[in-house]
């Protein structure tokens, strides 16, 4: 059994009967949250790339729970070096750990912390990430504008449910996101990244109608949990 709960934004929990692994973990700066990240246990935390909205509350979570993360590399260190217990990988690369197989993707964005002081920090390219557990493959496309790597993305991998930013402005809007869906050609979409402000409001029933014939959409509200099948 695998199990989805939506958190809002791109922040995503999957439980499976060997693992709890977050993805994108952005629980207290979020608008739009139903739970903060004191509340939250994680065994597995993956981060898509180096932006606050992304990262996050990794750091507290992770060194909490004693939680395994998982980055691209440069995000890693940055990460090990705030005391996180880290595995880094890159894009293209997978791993397959006790609990599950991860496989970075490519993703068109950036990825850059900005510390407290202002500063910011590099944090190498921005990914996705294929997570395969109990049989079940999700994918979590991160922050991405549209790419014809998810056509070859969908051609290697039967997706069971695919995490897709529809925004605009930063990613994927709905147009561009039913394109993704054309070519990844997954079971099932939710639709992420949308409405935590103004800057990124979309209608998600909109997004649906326009997908409709190609997957069946769930919109999950955050808090929201699904079952992965």
């Amino acid at each position: 059994m695998v199990e989805l709960t939506y958190y809002g934004h791109s922040a995503v929990k999957i439980t499976s009967d060997k693992v709890a692994l977050m993805i994108d973990p952005f629980l207290d700066g979020n608008p739009n949250r139903k739970c903060c990240s004191a509340d939250v246990e994680a065994d597995v935390i993956c981060v898509t790339h180096g932006h606050g909205d992304h990262v996050g509350d990794t750091v507290e979570i992770a060194t909490r729970n004693d939680a395994l993360v998982i980055a691209p590399f440069e995000l890693a260190t940055y990460l090990d070096m705030k005391g996180c217990r880290v595995h880094p990988m890159h894009i293209g690369g997978a791993r397959t750990f006790d609990w599950g197989r991860v496989k970075l993707t490519p993703a068109l964005h950036g990825s850059g912390f900005i510390e407290e002081s202002g500063k910011i920090v590099y944090t190498g390219n921005p990914c996705g990430f294929l997570i395969t557990l109990e049989g079940k493959t999700i994918y979590h496309a991160g922050d991405t504008g549209l790419s014809a790597e998810m056509e070859v993305v969908g051609r290697m991998n039967a997706i069971d449910l695919a995490l897709l930013p529809i925004g605009d402005n930063f990613t994927m809007g709905p147009d561009d996101a039913v394109e993704a869906v054309r070519m990844l050609k997954p079971k099932k979409v939710v639709p992420i990244h949308y409405n935590t402000w103004e800057v990124i409001a979309q209608n998600p029933e909109g997004f649906a109608r326009k997908v409709a014939g190609l997957a069946p959409v769930e919109i999950v509200a955050p808090g929201g949990i699904i079952m992965v099948s």
